[in-house]
């Protein structure tokens, strides 16, 4: 099946606007997803997986992150967007330039990969007629608890390590330090918080996200991939409790022979997955 891929700007009202990357199917797609990447990872790394996705006649729209890619501004000192503004700001904008795009009779499909599932799941719960359903690939709670033995007191380490240099230094400087790119110390306060309490409470909140979480009905594909440290099994299951009320469907994912699968290259050689999620997405 043709493809077409476009480079497109998002508008995001009182911010700039957000990059995207469109792949699209030959003819009406049968759903679109939405996806949003992990820390430090550009749109355009998930081309290959989009890609299947088109394949199999859904469309994809890889956003980057604010910050990352080509969406700015340059996560530095003055950045001050967390947790609450991605889900509050940024997801709701692209969600509805998507659905006036595709028209809303399209199905449409929030993907998040690692912290991007995160704010996608913030976002749905905060809008869950927005759409249609989530699915969650390598995504998920950074809560120290859903680590194996001695990795969650790593995790609990690292992560609030991590949160007090982006304090100190005034943003992450992942790209110098070689984990998650530049990123704003809001954000990264966001998520050591998370991962020292188990509990969704960013800065500037305007409503109980838990308790939003926990009355969330939508279909929801929950995907962990073999030996992903970032993200095990145990981290996977812990976002998906917070999600009572969810249809959930959680699967671990056995790469075929040849096909990479890890926390991060999985995005590189997507069929297997890509057959998931197409298989799954409400209304196929």
């Amino acid at each position: 099946m043709a493809t077409e891929v476009e480079k497109v700007r998002i508008p995001v009202p009182g911010a700039e606007a957000l990059a995207a990357v469109v792949t699209a199917p030959d003819g009406e797609p049968g759903a679109v997803v939405v996806l949003w990447p992990a820390l430090g990872v550009p749109a355009g790394y998930y081309a290959p997986f989009c890609g299947e996705l088109a394949a199999r006649g859904v469309a994809a729209v890889a956003v980057d992150l604010r910050g990352q890619g080509e969406s700015g501004p340059r996560s530095g000192r003055g950045s001050t967007h967390g947790y609450h503004a991605l889900a509050a700001r940024d997801v709701p904008a692209v969600t509805a330039a998507v659905r006036e795009r595709f028209g809303a009779g399209t199905p449409l499909v929030l993907l998040g990969h690692s912290i991007g599932g995160q704010a996608a799941v913030l976002a749905a719960a905060r809008e869950p007629k927005a759409v249609d359903g989530l699915v969650l690939v390598a995504s998920g709670s950074v809560d120290f608890r859903g680590f194996p033995g001695a990795a969650r007191w790593r995790v609990l380490a690292s992560s609030q390590l991590l949160a007090l240099v982006a304090t100190v230094w005034g943003y992450w400087p992942g790209h110098r330090l070689g984990f998650g790119g530049r990123q704003p110390a809001r954000l990264m306060r966001d998520w050591a918080r998370l991962g020292r309490t188990g509990r969704f409470a960013p800065a500037g909140a305007d409503l109980d996200y838990e308790q939003a979480l926990a009355a969330l009905e939508l279909p929801v594909l929950a995907v962990s991939l073999p030996g992903d440290r970032l993200a095990p099994p145990g981290a996977v299951d812990r976002l998906v409790a917070k999600l009572p009320a969810a249809a959930v469907e959680r699967r671990h994912h056995t790469p075929a022979d040849g096909e990479s699968a890890d926390h991060v290259r999985w995005a590189r050689a997507g069929g297997g997955i890509a057959d998931l999620v197409a298989g799954w997405l409400p209304g196929r």
